[in-house]
This record gives structure tokens, sequence and C-alpha cells, in this order.
């Protein structure tokens, strides 16, 4: 039997082509997926939902009256920096949930999100926000939350799989730093810091996926994609323009795998460790991922063909061949 990868990260700057690379790898037959990418079926953890949700949030107090929490503007980016270890965090809850089978039946969703967001921000040293606010406030906002925030949590707990055997876990982030910036990138920007903020249960198993373009064509990408009347949909949401440039106008991969003492892999030093990380680059600077956002039936078979090279490539040598 062929050998599974258990952990992908999946990374890359916004509007690359993580989504639609995580959509075609669920597409294939399950023999065919296994056989060319080493890939199990897909259990999927994603931090934009909690992108998303802390704008929500900012976007009802504002109607509130009340001063943003975790954006400077609608279209511009954290206040708090260290925000991005917050979202680590919170993947790492979701993973050790989904490990545990842990099913939570709060009677407000929305209030457990506003307690989790805290939790994680201590955790990562960002500032806790959400338990200064009054409990009258905090009660209206969570009732304008509170659907959204339990379809939530209701997708997640259904998104547990039975059993981790057979099955590979998919990460999927985006991380990166001002354009022009120098490396490293300082802590708490780019993919060195928020690699190691991984748990230690995901880290030992984890290989990294990198889907490659330049900064330029992300934004332009990013532009393409961008449904205004879709902001939380995996697929369709937009990042601002000042977001672009100041949070994603470069990353730090080339740089940890040039300054990486083993070949083919990314060191980090994590819970008092040193981890080595299997990684491989999918070239997508030319773009061949776009088309994969249509409905399967309309896929050009040469497209396809493009993708799938492409990726059996990468992940047969994250995989050792």
């Amino acid at each position: 039997m062929t050998d599974l990868l258990e952990s992908v990260v999946l990374i890359a700057l916004p509007a690359s082509g993580k989504s639609e690379v995580r959509r075609y790898i669920d597409h294939l037959p399950p023999d065919r997926r296994a056989r060319d990418l080493r890939m199990g079926p897909s259990v999927q953890l994603d931090d934009y939902p909690y992108v998303h949700l802390l704008r929500r949030i900012d976007d009802e107090l504002v109607a509130l009256g009340k001063p943003r929490f975790y954006y400077h503007a609608p279209d511009r980016p954290f206040q708090d920096p260290w925000l991005w270890g917050t979202l680590i965090e919170l993947l790492n809850e979701d993973h050790a949930d989904m490990v545990a089978r842990r099913i939570q039946t709060p009677p407000s969703a929305a209030a457990h999100y506003f307690q989790r967001i805290d939790s994680a921000s201590e955790k990562a040293g960002a500032r806790t926000l959400m338990n200064t606010l009054d409990q009258k406030t905090s009660n209206v906002l969570a009732a304008a939350l509170e659907k959204e925030t339990r379809k939530m949590l209701d997708e997640k707990q259904a998104g547990y799989p039975d059993t981790p055997k057979g099955k590979t876990l998919v990460i999927e982030f985006a991380r990166g730093g001002p354009a022009g910036a120098a490396m490293p990138l300082p802590d708490p920007l780019g993919y060195r810091y928020s690699l190691s903020r991984l748990s230690e249960g995901i880290l030992r198993s984890a290989t990294v996926l990198y889907i490659w373009v330049t900064p330029e064509e992300s934004r332009r990408k990013n532009e393409a994609r961008t449904d205004p009347n879709d902001p939380g949909s995996i697929l369709h949401h937009g990042v601002p323009a000042e977001v672009m440039m100041k949070d994603y106008g470069c990353d730090d991969i080339d740089w940890l795998i040039q300054t990486s003492d083993r070949p083919g892999r990314i060191a980090l030093q994590a819970h008092g460790k040193r981890f080595h990380l299997p990684v491989a680059r999918f070239d997508n600077r030319v773009d061949k991922t776009s088309f994969l956002r249509a409905d399967p039936a309309a896929w050009n078979p040469e497209d396809v063909r493009k993708v799938h090279e492409g990726l059996s490539e990468a992940l047969k040598q994250m995989a050792g061949g």
C-alpha cells in the first residue's frame, strides 16, 4: 500500500491557488489521489474563517458606536500584529478538538468563540479584548453573530473524521511581510514564526506544500477572484490592497528553504525541539489553477494534466519518492 502523507501544511501568498488546489485534490477518486498524490481523504483546517470573524466582530462593534478591536479599518491590516499567533493558536485548538472528537454545545456559539479568541490571544501574546466589553454590549454582539458562529461550530464538528487512519490533514493559511522587507522577517511575521507556533502534535508529522507565485501575481489574482457579495467565501474572498502590500508584499519561504541545514526541509525551533519539515513547491507563477474555481464539468483536460503532474511531483517529493 502506498504510504500516505499524514499532514500537509498548505501555504502561499493570498490568491495563489491554495483553495483551488485543495478543491482539485478533493475532486480526485480516492485510489488515484492515494497513488499519484500520496494523500488520503482530506481533513481540513483553515484560519480564514477566523480572519473573517474578527472583521465581523469589528463591523458589529462599529454598528454599536464602539471602536474597532482588531483592524485599523475594514480595508486595513491588524492593529496588533501578534494576532497572527492568535490565528495559529485557534488552529491548534481545532486540531486538538478534532483528535479528541470533542463535541461542544455551548448555549451561545458566539460567546464560545469570543472566549476562544481571548484565550488564543493570551497564548500568543496578543491583546485580549473581548473580555473588556460590558455585559450588555457583549450580549448584543453575540446575538448579532450567533447565526454565523453557530454555523462555524457545526461545520467544524461535522468535519471530524471517524478515524485519522488513512486520512490526510490539510492545514491552510497565508503569511508574509511588507513589500521589500529584509530577511529574516521579524516575529510575528512570516512563515518561520507561524509554523513554529503550530502544536507539537501537528509538527511531528507535518509536511509543507507551498504554492509558488510572485507577490505581483498574488495581487493580480486576488483582484480577479474577489466577489464583494461573498466576503466569507474560501474561494472568492478578497484581501484589501493595503493588506496585500503590508502583510503579503513578500514572504520568507525561499529564505527558509535556502538557509535550512537539510536540503528539501524547513528547519524550525519549536517547543524546545528542532523540527525538519519536508517541503516542496508547486510552481504556479504562470497561472495553472484559476480554472479550478469553475464547475469540474468545464475543466479543460490539458489544464487538469498540468495541475496533476505538478502536484504529483511535489507531493511525492515530500513523501520521499
